[in-house]
């Protein structure tokens, strides 16, 4: 699995200056990536494919590419089967200067109340392929060990435990429906903290459920244009680590 994913060596780290105590939090919230539901497995676009491969669809990710005809009868199929939009968004953040000096930590919760937690240093695969493998092989094994350390570890959790687990000193998230700000604003309100987490919605269409919000200190909005998550992420970081 070493060829899959690994760890970043301490002589390939970008330096940059940090308070040597902060810790930013990023959650990738309500995520669209799920193996195949059961609901799903006797319909001719999952079925066939799989007798043909060989495999069982539980052990395969839902994918709207393949899958677009049978997500219809899914609740929320909109939010659901993007697993690229995480691959996009982990590449993004595991490339920061801030995640290489070891001062992000991440979390994926998934639409399935899942959570994927990404070991010291660890970065995906660039390949989509082969992060598609590895996310299936840890929804299957719980979790990805690599050079006698935890790559990635799956527990459940509901998102809104997740926050209230990590008892940061500042939670902030963004949608659309929350107040006006800009990239710059919110890298300053999480930085006034030793400690904060940003939710970043990792679904292609619609908002965060109804009982989330409620466990943010704020919910903002960067742009009057819906934004995948890996462009939201990349300009709050920056932004951030322009400040610190």
């Amino acid at each position: 699995m070493e060829d899959a994913i690994k760890t970043i060596s301490d002589t390939s780290l970008i330096k940059i200056e940090l308070v040597d105590n902060y810790m930013l939090t990023l959650i990738i919230g309500e995520a669209a990536l799920e193996t195949i539901p059961k609901i799903l497995f006797k319909h001719p676009s999952v079925a066939k494919p799989m007798k043909l491969k060989n495999r069982y669809p539980d052990n395969i990710l839902l994918d709207r590419s393949f899958h677009h005809f049978a997500m219809n009868v899914l609740s929320d199929a909109h939010k659901r089967g993007r697993p690229d939009l995480v691959h996009f968004s982990l590449l993004e953040a595991t490339s920061t200067p801030l995640y290489l000096n070891n001062k992000l930590n991440i979390h994926v919760h998934t639409v399935v109340n899942k959570v994927i937690t990404l070991g010291t240093l660890v970065r995906p695969p660039r390949s989509y392929f082969r992060f598609a493998r590895l996310i299936e092989k840890l929804f299957n094994d719980g979790e990805i060990i690599g050079n006698d350390a935890t790559l990635l570890k799956l527990n459940e959790s509901p998102l809104t435990q997740l926050i209230d687990n990590l008892n940061t000193n500042k939670t902030i998230g963004l949608s659309r429906l929350g107040k006006k700000s800009t990239p710059q604003d919110v890298a300053k309100k999480l930085a006034e903290n030793e400690s904060s987490t940003l939710v970043v919605g990792g679904f292609p269409k619609g908002n965060f459920s109804k009982e989330i919000p409620s466990h943010f200190d704020e919910l903002l909005s960067i742009h009057d244009m819906p934004l995948d998550a890996n462009v939201v992420i990349s300009r709050v970081l920056y932004e951030f680590e322009k400040l610190i």
